[in-house]
């Protein structure tokens, strides 16, 4: 078992991180598209902007695994990016509505309970 402070370290728990450009041109596209996000929050994702979806994860074998739920559900048509960032990498980032400074999503503490 890791030691605890590997764990608070921020350097094991990581983000994936799903960002997407599906066309929804036609029925089919928007179908695809709409299947696509589902997919991303049936798995646990959650909207970090339109079409950038995120997942904390407890280590880099559990990131992994959604990463090739990811792959496995790839659409016919569009673009996806998919990166995996550190805790402490991700509580870096800066997030701001309009001018105004808002706090960044942390849902890592869930991920600790279990």
């Amino acid at each position: 078992m890791p030691r605890k402070e590997f764990i608070n370290s921020g350097y094991q728990a990581m983000w994936v991180i799903a960002m997407f450009d599906i066309p929804v041109t036609t029925p089919t596209d928007r179908r695809s598209a709409s299947q696509f996000r589902k997919l991303l929050l049936d798995d646990g994702f959650f909207m970090l902007q339109y079409s950038i979806y995120g997942r904390p994860c407890n280590c880099e074998a559990h990131a992994k695994l959604h990463r090739d739920t990811i792959r496995s559900h790839l659409p016919a048509n569009g673009q996806v990016r998919i990166i995996t960032i550190t805790e402490r990498q991700f509580s870096t980032m800066e997030n701001y509505v309009g001018k105004l400074p808002k706090t960044p999503e942390n849902n890592n503490e869930q991920l600790f309970i279990f």
